[in-house]
Parts: C-alpha cells; sequence; structure tokens
C-alpha cells in the first residue's frame, strides 16, 4: 500500500486537522492547530529545497486540498518543475508503513514533551543576581582573560 509523495499526505491531515480544530475549543484547539502547521513543514521544505517559493506552493496546496475535495487529496510539490502536482497520479508515492511510523514517532515524540510537567531550576538562579557564575566574563584562567581574542596572529617564519 502507497500513499502519494511530496507532502501531499501530510497537508491532507493538516486539513483534517484545522476542519477538526474549529470544533474544539480552549488549549486542545491551539495544540491541534500548532500540530496541523508542523506536519506543513514537509511540504514548505521540499518546495524551498526545490528551488521554489516554498509560501507559494503551500498557500496552493492549502487551496487545492480545501476547495478540491477527494480529487485534491494527492496534491503535492513537484520538486523537477517548482509547482504542484497530482502525486498519486505521476507516480510519487511513499509506503504507507513508512509515513504510519514517521507520524507515530513524531507524535509520541511531541506527546513525551508536554508530558513532562516539572522543570528543573538552578536555586541560585532565583536569588538576585545569583546564577552568574564566579567568572564575571573573564573566561578560563590562561585562556586571554575572556576578552575574545583567540589564539591570536598567525605568523609562519621561514
Amino acid at each position: 500500500k502507497v500513499v502519494g509523495g511530496g507532502g501531499a499526505i501530510e497537508m491532507e491531515i493538516s486539513r483534517f486537522l484545522r476542519e477538526y480544530a474549529r470544533q474544539t475549543k480552549g488549549k486542545q484547539q491551539l495544540v491541534i492547530n500548532y500540530f496541523a502547521r508542523a506536519l506543513e513543514v514537509i511540504p514548505m521544505t521540499l518546495a524551498q529545497n526545490s528551488g521554489a517559493d516554498g509560501t507559494n506552493i503551500l498557500n496552493q496546496l492549502r487551496k487545492k486540498h480545501a476547495g478540491s475535495g477527494t480529487e485534491g487529496r494527492w496534491f503535492g510539490v513537484d520538486c523537477i518543475n517548482c509547482a504542484i502536482t497530482d502525486t498519486f497520479q505521476d507516480h510519487i508515492w511513499e509506503p504507507i508503513v513508512v509515513k504510519e511510523s514517521a507520524l507515530s514517532a513524531a507524535t509520541e515524540a511531541a506527546c513525551l514533551i508536554l508530558s513532562i510537567d516539572e522543570t528543573v531550576k538552578n536555586p541560585q538562579s532565583e536569588k538576585p543576581g545569583g546564577g552568574m557564575g564566579k567568572g564575571r566574563g573573564k573566561g578560563m584562567p590562561g585562556m586571554g582573560g575572556g576578552k575574545g581574542r583567540g589564539r591570536g596572529p598567525r605568523v609562519f617564519r621561514r
């Protein structure tokens, strides 16, 4: 089994999530919209790497996916012609197993990051003027006094 490549499936999932987000309220709506926006990074990157105007391509894809119904679901980035195309018809395919595992791994990583509810704090940084360290900008001893001089001039002698 295959799905359309060129960011087509990411755009279709993004469209679906944005429609679903309109039915929800509160913080969940924000999270869903940000996840939908994150999926659009794939076609944007494909367009930019092929030399096309990424914003223009993304707007064309949004329009095609929103207005064309099921006929527009397979439209993605054509990296050769710097345009959009029906990726399924043009034989630009990706295995569905690869897409499922990539989306699953990315979603699990995002959920893991969001589930962290405690942050590590340095008690010294809570005090006024604290948390600055002892160096006061001088750097490590013997390293030029923190003046950003690097290794100095390179002089070659014969």
